[in-house]
């Protein structure tokens, strides 16, 4: 779910999208499961995601890298100069 990177950490992410509401939920088989308003149409859920975490996180959206998993429910994303320790106080993990 965590990944150390040189540049910052990696979420490996299962997305909801087209919720009621946008939220982390939890693990899910392994991943963390986030819900996303934005229905999954011409990359309106990644958008949507990248906001989110941006918000989430409190760091710039240009901070946060797509990595894998552009068209799919199954997603990695790197937070760019962020630790480890920091991702887990926020997730509460």
């Amino acid at each position: 779910m965590i990944e150390i990177t040189k540049g910052g950490v990696r979420l490996h992410l299962f997305i909801q999208p087209k919720s009621s509401k946008n939220e982390v939920v939890g693990l899910h088989n392994g991943l963390l499961k986030i819900k996303i308003t934005a229905p999954p149409i011409d990359g309106k859920a990644n958008e949507g995601l990248i906001k989110f975490l941006s918000d989430f996180f409190d760091i710039p959206k240009r901070d946060i890298v797509l990595v894998r998993g552009e068209t799919g429910r199954t997603k990695t994303v790197e937070l760019l100069g962020m630790s480890e320790q920091l991702v887990k106080e926020k997730l509460k993990l």
